[in-house]
């Protein structure tokens, strides 16, 4: 394995861990919370890419399956996967790759980084709210009303915040030397 590998690797670990400390910060609801994870998911994304971007979040996920305390409220194992909330945190996965391959086609840039932060808000509703509909056993309406309203415009602040922190640091990091300046990330 050569080392630019490797630190792409240790930078994955860093994210996944750095999204269940940010899950730590969160906004009771009743069927779901607004949670800082969204946040660290757009950050990921907009630093590491598409790729690493989305093993970062697998890390986070597996992590949470296999029961530490990394989801929101200090929760973990794989009945959080399977309940209400899980969709969301699949759809982290989803949303990272698609929110830096969004950036690698285009330019890392803070107003490109809020288009592809907020598809990907879009993508972590949308894939949660399927899940807490099936798993809830709600309506449509119900599921929107509780899964994705309440989401939107602290959705839209995050990804804002996300864009100019994750670029900032991505930029400042390819300055240290610490990740590549490639747009397709290897």
């Amino acid at each position: 394995m050569n080392g630019e590998k490797l630190r792409m690797i240790i930078h994955c670990a860093i994210f996944a861990a750095i999204t269940g400390i940010f899950a730590q910060i969160e906004i009771p609801l009743p069927l779901v919370p607004i949670s800082g994870q969204t946040l660290a998911v757009g950050m990921t994304a907009t630093i590491l890419g598409s790729r690493y971007g989305a093993f970062a979040m697998i890390g986070y996920a597996a992590l949470g399956a296999v029961g530490a305390p990394v989801f929101a409220g200090f929760s973990g194992g794989a009945q959080v996967l399977v309940g209400p909330t899980g969709g969301y945190i699949f759809g982290f996965i989803a949303a990272a790759f698609f929110t830096g391959y969004i950036l690698e086609k285009t330019k890392f840039t803070i107003p490109m980084a809020m288009v592809a932060n907020t598809v990907g808000m879009v993508i972590t509703l949308i894939l949660g709210s399927i899940q807490l509909k099936v798993v809830a056993d709600l309506s449509w309406n119900q599921a929107m009303a509780a899964g994705v309203y309440p989401f939107i415009v602290v959705g839209l602040i995050k990804a804002f915040l996300a864009s100019w922190i994750g670029i900032t640091v991505r930029q400042r990091l390819i300055q240290a030397r610490l990740i590549g300046n490639r747009k397709v990330a290897a």
